[in-house]
Protein backbone atom coordinates (compact mmCIF):
# COMPACT_ATOMS: atom_id res chain seq x y z
CA UNK A 1 0.00 0.00 0.00
CA UNK A 2 1.50 3.31 -1.08
CA UNK A 3 0.34 6.42 0.74
CA UNK A 4 1.38 10.00 0.20
CA UNK A 5 1.02 12.41 3.11
CA UNK A 6 1.19 16.19 2.76
CA UNK A 7 -0.20 19.46 3.99
CA UNK A 8 -1.21 21.65 1.05
CA UNK A 9 -2.58 25.14 0.70
CA UNK A 10 -5.46 26.24 -1.55
CA UNK A 11 -3.14 26.31 -4.59
CA UNK A 12 -1.74 22.80 -3.81
CA UNK A 13 1.42 24.47 -2.47
CA UNK A 14 3.63 22.44 -0.14
CA UNK A 15 6.66 24.70 0.36
CA UNK A 16 8.69 27.64 -0.83
CA UNK A 17 12.45 28.17 -1.08
CA UNK A 18 12.68 28.58 2.74
CA UNK A 19 10.65 25.46 3.57
CA UNK A 20 7.09 24.92 4.75
CA UNK A 21 5.48 28.33 5.44
CA UNK A 22 3.13 27.02 8.15
CA UNK A 23 5.82 24.94 9.91
CA UNK A 24 5.31 25.02 13.69
CA UNK A 25 1.92 26.78 13.46
CA UNK A 26 -0.27 23.65 13.33
CA UNK A 27 0.49 21.34 16.27
CA UNK A 28 -2.58 19.20 15.48
CA UNK A 29 -1.22 18.57 11.97
CA UNK A 30 2.19 17.64 13.37
CA UNK A 31 0.54 15.15 15.74
CA UNK A 32 -1.64 13.76 12.93
CA UNK A 33 1.42 13.35 10.69
CA UNK A 34 3.38 11.54 13.41
CA UNK A 35 0.46 9.26 14.26
CA UNK A 36 -0.28 8.33 10.65
CA UNK A 37 3.35 7.61 9.74
CA UNK A 38 4.19 5.75 12.98
CA UNK A 39 4.05 2.41 11.17
CA UNK A 40 5.31 1.47 7.75
CA UNK A 41 8.28 2.53 5.67
CA UNK A 42 9.19 6.21 5.30
CA UNK A 43 10.44 7.47 1.91
CA UNK A 44 11.50 11.06 1.31
CA UNK A 45 13.34 13.15 -1.22
CA UNK A 46 16.77 14.57 -0.49
CA UNK A 47 15.46 18.10 0.17
CA UNK A 48 13.02 16.75 2.76
CA UNK A 49 15.83 14.68 4.32
CA UNK A 50 17.87 17.87 4.86
CA UNK A 51 15.03 19.22 7.07
CA UNK A 52 15.33 16.32 9.55
CA UNK A 53 17.95 16.02 12.29
CA UNK A 54 17.03 12.39 12.95
CA UNK A 55 14.89 9.74 11.28
CA UNK A 56 11.17 9.68 11.99
CA UNK A 57 10.09 7.34 14.79
CA UNK A 58 13.60 6.09 15.51
CA UNK A 59 13.63 3.68 12.60
CA UNK A 60 15.26 3.51 9.20
CA UNK A 61 14.02 6.10 6.74
CA UNK A 62 14.73 5.90 3.03
CA UNK A 63 15.99 8.88 1.02
CA UNK A 64 15.82 9.12 -2.75
CA UNK A 65 19.37 10.16 -3.60
CA UNK A 66 21.67 10.78 -6.48
CA UNK A 67 25.27 9.60 -6.47
CA UNK A 68 26.57 13.10 -5.66
CA UNK A 69 24.66 13.55 -2.37
CA UNK A 70 27.35 12.07 -0.12
CA UNK A 71 26.87 9.92 2.94
CA UNK A 72 23.59 10.07 4.85
CA UNK A 73 23.24 10.38 8.62
CA UNK A 74 22.60 7.24 10.73
CA UNK A 75 19.06 5.89 10.39
CA UNK A 76 18.72 7.05 6.79
CA UNK A 77 19.36 4.79 3.81
CA UNK A 78 19.73 6.03 0.26
CA UNK A 79 17.77 4.59 -2.64
CA UNK A 80 18.63 5.46 -6.22
CA UNK A 81 15.76 3.77 -8.06
CA UNK A 82 12.37 4.74 -6.64
CA UNK A 83 10.46 2.50 -9.04
CA UNK A 84 12.39 -0.64 -8.06
CA UNK A 85 12.19 0.22 -4.37
CA UNK A 86 8.39 0.62 -4.49
CA UNK A 87 8.05 -2.62 -6.46
CA UNK A 88 10.19 -4.47 -3.87
CA UNK A 89 8.04 -3.13 -1.03
CA UNK A 90 4.66 -3.35 -2.77
CA UNK A 91 3.25 -5.67 -0.07
CA UNK A 92 4.19 -3.26 2.73
CA UNK A 93 2.84 0.07 3.91
CA UNK A 94 5.02 2.80 2.39
CA UNK A 95 4.63 6.49 3.23
CA UNK A 96 5.99 9.09 0.83
CA UNK A 97 6.44 12.25 2.90
CA UNK A 98 7.82 14.69 0.33
CA UNK A 99 8.99 16.75 -1.31
CA UNK A 100 7.15 18.05 -4.33
CA UNK A 101 9.28 16.22 -6.94
CA UNK A 102 8.90 12.88 -5.16
CA UNK A 103 5.14 13.41 -4.81
CA UNK A 104 4.94 14.04 -8.57
CA UNK A 105 7.02 10.94 -9.29
CA UNK A 106 4.99 8.59 -7.08
CA UNK A 107 1.38 9.83 -7.20
CA UNK A 108 0.49 7.60 -10.16
CA UNK A 109 1.31 4.56 -7.99
CA UNK A 110 -0.38 5.82 -4.80
CA UNK A 111 -3.38 4.01 -3.34
CA UNK A 112 -4.26 6.74 -0.82
CA UNK A 113 -3.48 10.37 -0.11
CA UNK A 114 -3.50 11.78 3.42
CA UNK A 115 -3.97 15.49 2.86
CA UNK A 116 -4.09 18.28 5.39
CA UNK A 117 -5.98 20.87 3.33
CA UNK A 118 -5.20 24.42 4.44
CA UNK A 119 -7.76 27.10 3.64
CA UNK A 120 -5.34 29.84 2.68
CA UNK A 121 -2.79 30.59 -0.04
CA UNK A 122 0.76 30.67 1.34
CA UNK A 123 2.30 31.67 -2.02
CA UNK A 124 4.32 28.48 -2.28
CA UNK A 125 6.73 27.79 -5.11
CA UNK A 126 6.64 23.97 -4.78
CA UNK A 127 3.40 22.10 -5.37
CA UNK A 128 1.62 18.82 -4.76
CA UNK A 129 0.43 17.32 -8.06
CA UNK A 130 -3.20 17.54 -9.16
CA UNK A 131 -5.07 14.55 -7.82
CA UNK A 132 -8.84 15.10 -7.72
CA UNK A 133 -9.43 13.44 -11.11
CA UNK A 134 -7.78 10.17 -10.07
CA UNK A 135 -8.86 10.05 -6.41
CA UNK A 136 -12.10 10.46 -4.51
CA UNK A 137 -12.56 11.91 -1.04
CA UNK A 138 -13.06 9.07 1.43
CA UNK A 139 -13.14 11.09 4.66
CA UNK A 140 -12.95 14.65 5.90
CA UNK A 141 -12.39 15.53 9.55
CA UNK A 142 -14.25 18.81 9.34
CA UNK A 143 -12.64 22.15 10.05
CA UNK A 144 -9.92 22.74 12.64
CA UNK A 145 -8.41 26.13 13.44
CA UNK A 146 -4.97 26.81 14.92
CA UNK A 147 -3.09 30.10 14.92
CA UNK A 148 -5.72 31.59 12.61
CA UNK A 149 -5.31 28.85 10.00
CA UNK A 150 -8.33 26.73 9.08
CA UNK A 151 -7.61 23.19 7.85
CA UNK A 152 -9.16 19.75 7.29
CA UNK A 153 -7.66 16.28 7.51
CA UNK A 154 -8.70 14.45 4.35
CA UNK A 155 -8.15 10.92 3.10
CA UNK A 156 -8.41 10.38 -0.64
CA UNK A 157 -8.60 6.94 -2.25
CA UNK A 158 -7.70 6.11 -5.81
CA UNK A 159 -10.88 5.97 -7.87
CA UNK A 160 -11.70 2.44 -9.04
CA UNK A 161 -11.53 3.33 -12.75
CA UNK A 162 -8.36 5.40 -12.44
CA UNK A 163 -5.28 3.69 -13.92
CA UNK A 164 -2.47 2.99 -11.54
Amino acid sequence: MLRLIAAIDEANGVADERGIPWQGKLPADTEYYRKQTSTGIIVMGYGTYKEFDAPLHNRENFVVTHSDTGELRPGFTGIADTESFLHQHSNELVWVIGGAALFAKTITKANELYITQLHDDFHCTKFFPRFSDAFHLQSDSGPHVENGITFHFEIWQRSPLSPQ
